[in-house]
């Protein structure tokens, strides 16, 4: 258990450092091409508040996009209590607590640290599991607020973003306009080859953080109950009943329990979720 959990954050660390060597490759390859040595430091500068802006608003935007309505402990005891007892065991401040009105099976975390998160849940989720299924599923979401997840997935959800409007941009001004020298026509392919592949590698990366993220609260969550049967079990249910809801966003499937987009959408082919199969299969191998 605690081996899986140290694993899993070193691949994190690992793969965030790609993301700002990809960052970097990019910025220096399109600061060649074009001979402004300057944009570098731009592309950084922008980069960082793009990321901060994220960061900051992050939260109350995914709350916003997908309707949930904050709750009280007289509007849901059950739910309430739950967050309140994990939130006690682990320590934590007590989040602030929402429903989201939708009949998938699903749950999600948020907030850019454990003094300003907040958990949901949906209606679904809530009429479909008992006590101690939604015990392990909102541990497993207390689990991303104490390993502070929401803050590498907005980053790295940010810098996804960044890296595919620098590529954007440069794809329409630079690379088609202008004046090129013939000393920099090596660096001018190597700008087209970085403005095609860069938002592909950045959108990999940016999902291998998210499914590293998820086995690493499943084990959290886990750990926490000391009972990994109670969210395995709530997998499989949701993997019965199906996890998609109403409002299909990309922008905020990586924080859900389970995935949140239709099966017949393209996103879903590029999921920010490893398979529920493979997570029951994990936490059933767990020993405690």
């Amino acid at each position: 258990m605690y081996e899986q959990i140290s694993r899993n954050k070193r691949r994190t660390v690992v793969l965030l450092l790609a993301f700002v060597v990809l960052l970097w490759g990019v910025a220096y390859v399109i600061s060649e091409a074009t001979g402004q040595r300057g944009l570098l430091f731009f592309i950084g500068l922008f980069s960082l508040g793009y990321a901060l802006f994220s960061y900051y608003g992050g939260a109350k935007m995914a709350l916003a996009i997908n309707r949930a309505k904050e709750i009280q402990k007289k509007d849901d005891p059950r739910l309430w209590r739950t967050v309140e007892n994990l939130a006690i065991t682990e320590g934590l401040p007590m989040p602030k607590v929402y429903i989201m009105e939708d009949a998938a099976l699903n749950a999600f975390a948020t907030g850019r640290n454990p003094s300003h998160a907040a958990v949901c849940a949906t209606t679904g989720l809530l009429n479909a599991v008992d006590d101690q299924e939604l015990e392990g599923v909102m541990a497993h979401e207390l689990g991303h607020v104490k390993n502070l997840d929401m803050r590498v997935n907005t980053i790295a959800f940010a810098l996804v973003g960044v890296v595919s409007m620098i590529a954007d941009f440069f794809w329409r001004i630079t690379i088609f306009g202008g004046n090129r020298d013939n000393r920099n026509q090596l660096m001018y392919v190597l700008a087209i080859v970085a403005v095609i592949l860069a938002p592909i590698a950045a959108t990999l990366i940016q999902l291998a953080i998210s499914r590293r993220r998820e086995y690493l609260a499943d084990a959290s969550g886990a750990l926490t109950t000391r009972y990994p049967e109670g969210l395995a079990s709530a997998l499989a249910k949701i993997a019965a009943a199906g996890s998609a809801t109403k409002i299909q966003n990309t922008a905020t499937a990586h924080m859900f329990f389970a995935n949140p987009l239709s099966g017949k959408t393209l996103a879903s082919l590029f999921s920010t979720h490893p398979p529920v199969e493979a997570r029951i299969k994990a936490l059933r191998e767990m020993k405690l």
